[in-house]
């Protein structure tokens, strides 16, 4: 395979500054086999400051719903088919949230969303969410997103006005990869849900997980898929390899895979924000500046779900020695 050399990866830059559009699969797969890190990931940051200047989106997650699940997610803690010995509860309680809310707030976390396992929400369990959505709304000045699966429009036109502005629903890996990993829903149904979230007027925030077995040209499928599908937020996520799980074994990705995945999906999406989350927390601290000074500008803070995060003053020291800002809280 041809490698493409620091004066190819400087006209790339200039290409995709100018245009705004990403670069073409022979293109990454070309410029993912670069021998410079270093330079791959200096252009990298070039082009997120030049349609992100030094700002950097910060969210948080809360685990709204927990266990129970009835899919068949190969690397997920949370489905009944895997005895994990997740905790499992239906609905967090009301209080428990809006604290959680409320610290984010008062820290300077932009975002927070509120994530649910299982397939969908009932109708009945939505009105009471939707309580919930309402008094963050009233509560605090940050924005709102959910992650509650599978969702019917209606269902979505009801979360839209209690205040949801984005909604999150991972395509998580290649075309080809998924139904090694996932056969109780297709990736068909993950599209329907989005469009649908898409005609209520929200954004959409959309990524998945990488060290699943898959190639680097599953990676960059990936990320043109989600080009292709015009969605505004990419999570990265780096599997964490979870006991009595189908992927508990699978061998570790090395850090350079994901510093190179990361410089290369910001050539291919170069307007979105690329979040770093699940899975950061094994990272040196020299590793996670490359990256923060490497394509990614966003990330979700705090504990991710059924794996711990890194401790939020540790990211905010990490973020600032980066040279980026957190974008402040605005009311939407």
């Amino acid at each position: 395979m041809i490698t493409t050399t620091i004066n190819d990866i400087n006209k790339l830059v200039a290409k995709v500054i100018a245009s705004g559009k990403g670069i073409s699969k022979d293109e990454a797969l070309s410029l993912i086999q670069t021998p410079d890190l270093d330079a791959l990931c200096n252009a990298a940051d070039r082009i997120t400051k030049a349609f992100h200047s030094n700002q950097f989106d910060s969210c948080s997650i809360v685990n709204a719903r927990s266990g129970m699940c009835g899919e068949d997610c190969k690397w997920c803690a949370q489905t009944t088919r895997h005895h994990t010995g997740c905790s499992t509860y239906n609905i967090l309680e009301e209080d428990k949230t809006l604290k959680a809310a409320h610290l984010n707030n008062q820290t300077g976390i932009r975002r927070f969303s509120l994530v649910t396992s299982g397939r969908s929400v009932s109708d009945s369990d939505l009105d009471k969410f939707l309580r919930i959505i309402r008094r963050l709304k009233e509560e605090t000045d940050l924005h709102l997103c959910v992650s509650m699966g599978l969702l019917t429009e209606s269902q979505l036109k009801r979360l839209k006005e209690a205040g949801i502005e984005r909604y999150h629903c991972n395509m998580e890996t290649s075309e080809r990869m998924w139904p090694s990993l996932v056969t109780t829903h297709t990736q068909s149904d993950k599209r329907k849900t989005i469009e649908a979230a898409r005609r209520q007027g929200m954004e959409i925030c959309s990524g998945g997980i990488i060290g699943m077995g898959e190639t680097q040209e599953d990676r960059i499928d990936f990320a043109i898929m989600l080009r292709d599908m015009e969605v505004d937020s990419v999570p990265m996520n780096i599997l964490n390899p979870i006991k009595h799980t189908p992927l508990e074994n699978t061998p570790l990705i090395s850090e350079e895979e994901i510093i190179r995945c990361a410089a290369v999906w910001r050539f291919i999406l170069p307007t979105q924000v690329i979040r770093f989350a699940g899975g950061r927390g094994r990272l040196s601290k020299a590793n996670m500046k490359r990256l923060f000074q490497g394509g990614i500008n966003g990330a979700i803070m705090g504990d991710m779900l059924t794996t711990i995060g890194n401790t939020l003053q540790e990211d905010f020291d990490l973020i600032a020695a980066s040279g980026l800002k957190i974008y402040p809280i605005t009311p939407p």
